[in-house]
């Protein structure tokens, strides 16, 4: 959830930064291109009507009071013409932000130069006079009012060079005025004019525009010739605009050329300008008024999603640790079944799971302790029981205490020290205070010691019990507790082997331990029962009958004599077939010296 919310909000503040400053930037970069535009054009229209730069300081100092600019011109060989800055500003840059020259006009600060390049400002020797202008006008006058009589109208522009133009003007759908019929001086069959030809009035090339246009033709010619081009026609020279000869596409060059070569002398010469903070101020625009409203919003936005998400991924954290603080509750309250149930998964997930694995070992245990509290009370009760019996009656003279009545009495008085030995043996390895004394053994004497042990009560039970060991493996071990474990087994075979059966131990090398078999060909465990056939007060027979099974805590203590060896013991049984118990020791106990 945090990398999510993480993600959003930088996702989010990313996405608003580039927005906000790609729209600043394009606002910066399209203020200043236009106030560079509107400074070059300013300065272009100066250069085009003037053939010198001389006049240009007011201009430019008048540029750069609008604008708040510091604008400098100078030569192409960077020597100043004219500068609004003072002492106190840096050096200019190396690169211009622009050429002035009105005979190349750059196409990015004026869009709408001519595709020649030359600015339409710069007439040179087709300047009108005054006298030209006037009759010009009066001309052009009544040819807006002849449009007018005829429900049209209009207005009277003037081309750069002084030559008024009429423009007629739209009606902007207003229905046309009815135009009074005008006597025509032919047949009255003849198709009727437009307003343009009834109002049309031939206005002639002027004297002036007539001597620019020949020096013009001659100059286009020459270079047509040196081309091996065919010339301009000779009425070509009666436009009254340069850009109203029409010359193909191999000729244009040429044209184009000699319009630059006869305006040269006109216009003042190339200049770069430099465009420039005043006193070389270079900060940045300022973006903390752009997309205020958005910035807003999108932080409205991300913090909703922030909170809704934090909030989702509380309530999911926070109800499996209260689903454990109840359960946890319960348990100190007594109640050992309680259990977290939960879907939660991630270290909150294992902490249930390790808390419903606690709470079940601990009910486990805890049914354990009821267990052997009520065992070990039946089992004490039971010798307890007879002893006092026969004492209270030979005290009361109803019973005499007579040898057999001794033998009697000294066989429960060991049962309870057997029983108190083996709670004893329990208690020591339950607290890790089991002690081994290891030592080498012959395992072969070893095991016929503990058959010599039992072979009376094989006998008297019918049972065989056989010893077999194979290569006489060597073994260190402690002698009485390895006695102890393999009595513990061969006594629990002899009791649950019936008459007629056998009882095999059986010692051998297997890798780097000695295994040692207790084999019966007894009744058998069910196999659901082998995993409680090392509990403590776990029987077969679940009868307390004594005579049926022993006290439950021998195959423990096996258990552990084995473990404090380091070794390990199985089993394996089939009901009706036999059960074999396996011990797996090291042939070099723990703590014990290594043998040469």
């Amino acid at each position: 959830m945090s990398v999510v919310v993480a993600g959003c909000s930088i996702g989010a503040t990313a996405w608003l930064a580039a927005q906000s400053t790609s729209g600043a930037i394009n606002q910066e970069l399209g203020e200043t291109l236009a106030t560079d535009a509107k400074i070059y054009d300013s300065l272009l229209g100066y250069a085009a009507a003037n053939p010198q730069w001389s006049g240009v300081q007011q201009v430019v100092a008048d540029l750069a009071a609008q604008t708040g600019r510091r604008i400098t011109l100078t030569t192409t060989s960077r020597v100043p013409i004219a500068d609004s800055g003072g002492p106190q500003d840096p050096q200019l840059p190396k690169t211009p932000s622009a050429v002035v020259d009105p005979l190349a006009v750059d196409p990015v600060l004026k869009p709408d130069a001519a595709a020649a390049g030359i600015d339409p400002r710069a007439v040179g020797p087709y300047r009108l006079t005054a006298a030209e202008r006037d009759e010009l006008g009066k001309a052009a006058q009544r040819q807006l009012d002849c449009f007018r009589r005829l429900g049209d109208d209009g207005v009277i522009t003037e081309r750069p060079n002084g030559r008024p133009v009429v423009q007629l003007v739209p009606n902007d759908g207003a229905p046309k005025k009815s135009r009074p019929a005008v006597p025509e001086p032919a047949q009255t069959s003849a198709p009727t004019a437009s307003p343009e030809e009834r109002c049309s009035t031939q206005l002639e090339a002027t004297e002036t525009e007539l001597e620019a246009g020949s020096e013009l033709v001659a100059l286009i010619n020459a270079c047509l010739a040196r081309q091996g081009l065919d010339p301009l026609p000779a009425q070509s020279a009666a436009v009254t605009s340069p850009e109203e000869l029409r010359a193909d596409p191999g000729s244009k060059r040429c044209v184009e050329s000699g319009r630059r070569e006869q305006l040269g002398s006109y216009v003042s010469p190339a200049a770069h300008l430099f465009i420039t903070k005043p006193g070389g101020n270079h900060a940045a625009t300022d973006l903390s008024t752009v997309g205020a409203a958005r910035i807003a919003w999108t932080a409205l936005v991300v913090l909703v999603l922030t909170v809704g998400m934090t909030a989702l991924a509380a309530s999911r954290l926070v109800r499996p640790i209260d689903a454990i603080t109840t359960a946890a509750r319960r348990m100190g309250g007594g109640d050992r079944s309680a259990r977290v149930r939960t879907s939660a998964r991630g270290e909150i997930g294992e902490l249930a799971a390790a808390f419903n694995a606690m709470s079940e070992q601990v009910e486990r245990t805890e049914q354990q302790r009821k267990t052997m509290v009520s065992d070990i009370a039946h089992e004490l009760r039971t010798p307890l029981v007879n002893v006092r019996g026969w004492l209270e009656a030979s005290q009361d003279g109803v019973a005499t205490l007579d040898q057999p009545l001794v033998a009697s009495l000294l066989e429960e008085t060991l049962l309870l020290q057997h029983l108190i030995d083996d709670l004893q043996d329990l208690a020591l390895a339950d607290a890790g205070k089991l002690r081994v004394y290891p030592e080498p053994v012959h395992v072969g004497a070893l095991l016929e010691q503990v058959a010599a042990a039992h072979r009376g009560r094989a006998d008297a039970g019918g049972v065989g019990l056989v010893v077999t060991v194979e290569d006489d493996p060597d073994l260190t071990a402690d002698p009485t507790r390895l006695r102890q474990a393999l009595g513990n087994l061969v006594s629990n075979a002899l009791r649950y082997t019936p008459s007629g059966g056998r009882v095999t131990l059986w010692a051998r090398r297997a890798g780097d331990e000695v295994a040692i078999d207790v084999a019966d060909t007894g009744v058998g465990i069910d196999a659901a029962a082998l995993p409680h056939v090392f509990d403590r007060f776990w029987r077969a027979e679940k009868s307390r009958n004594r005579h049926g099974g022993g006290s439950g805590l021998g195959l423990a203590i096996t258990h552990h004599l084995v473990n404090v060896h380091g070794g390990r013991i199985a089993v394996r049984s089939t009901v009706g077939v036999g059960t074999t118990f396996t011990i797996h020791l090291p042939t070099t106990a723990p703590g014990s010296p290594a043998r040469a």
